[in-house]
């Protein structure tokens, strides 16, 4: 039986133009879900993950707006809350679509921790635009009282950024694997994980610092032994001149090589397709047999290598 992480962005939990409400998220989930146990009633074990920057933007500002009123937390506990709430819904729908199928497979949610190196160069560069925009004056006042970084987005006002380290390990991997093993599914690695650092004794502290979810969803698997990695987003594939839709070209089965020389051309934008093609070429130089770069109504097609950007580790080895 073959073990599938399914990588799920944005646009499962959330659509353009959508507020946020918990009926959006809980709407958008269902559907996710009904495509997911599809793919666990053809026999695929399955490791689900997944986005969180809405959400935990949304933490974010109800931190700032209640501040006066109760303590602010901070990014790590944000994003840990941003977890336990996705996993809630997301575990909830699965368990409802699998009913649906006749199919009795426990689902569980696990919060998840990933470990970066206290002295990666992302801490002495923060990068990761993260929660609401803001005027000026109000970022100038966060720099001076919090020594925060801020910068100017793109017109759109001012963006509070955070360090973007790697991954280096998933703290709860092997109990992600005994339940894997089990027949359960598991949603796991929300947001990229939990950033925290481990001290000279062994301990472990969360930092400020955001993780790159693509990049988790690879760790996980490389960590897991999973056979697939498929990366879900809101278009057909990875593509060169993605900007120029006249000149488009949607890039179907390819080499790691290949893919590695249009990235280093600077056809995949960083942040946004740049981190899934690294995510994929990764998890076939560490051993995995397909990673695939998709759409999510394709899913089931992807994980069969039949759609989206796909990289094979027979095509590398050859």
């Amino acid at each position: 039986m073959e073990t599938v992480v399914v990588a799920l962005g944005g646009n499962a939990i959330l659509q353009k133009g959508e507020k946020g409400t918990a009926e959006d998220q809980l709407r958008n989930l269902e559907k996710t879900s009904e495509r997911l146990a599809s793919l666990v009633e053809k026999g695929y074990r399955l490791v689900i993950t997944h986005g969180n920057g809405p959400q935990i933007g949304n933490i974010l500002i109800q931190n700032e707006a209640a501040k006066n009123k109760v303590p602010e937390m901070p990014m790590d506990i944000c994003g840990a809350q941003s977890q336990g709430m996705i996993g809630y819904m997301l575990q909830m729908c699965m368990r409802n679509a699998l009913k649906r199928r006749n199919l009795n497979i426990p689902v569980a949610t696990i919060i998840t921790q990933t470990l970066v190196d206290a002295d990666d160069p992302a801490f002495s560069n923060p990068t990761k635009p993260v929660g609401p925009f803001f005027t000026e004056e109000w970022a100038q006042e966060r720099i001076r009282s919090y020594g925060e970084k801020w910068i100017e987005d793109s017109g759109r006002g001012w963006r509070r950024v955070v360090p973007s380290p790697q991954p280096i390990s998933i703290i709860e991997w092997p109990s992600i694997k005994t339940l894997v093993e089990e027949g359960q599914i598991v949603i796991s690695t929300g947001g990229g994980g939990i950033p925290v650092v481990q001290d000279k004794d062994g301990f472990l502290h969360g930092v400020e610092a955001v993780i790159d979810k693509d990049l988790g969803a690879e760790k996980l698997a490389t960590m897991l032994g999973a056979d697939k990695l498929v990366i879900l987003t809101d278009v057909e594939s990875a593509a060169l001149n993605y900007s120029t839709p006249g000149h488009r070209i949607w890039l179907n089965e390819i080499t790691v090589d290949e893919l590695s020389e249009f990235l280093s051309q600077g056809h995949f934008l960083p942040g946004s397709m740049a981190p899934k093609v690294e995510a994929a070429m990764r998890f076939i130089q560490n051993g995995g047999e397909l990673a695939v770069i998709a759409s999510l109504d394709k899913v089931e097609e992807a994980v069969q290598g039949r759609a989206g950007t796909r990289l094979k580790r027979s095509l590398s080895d050859s």
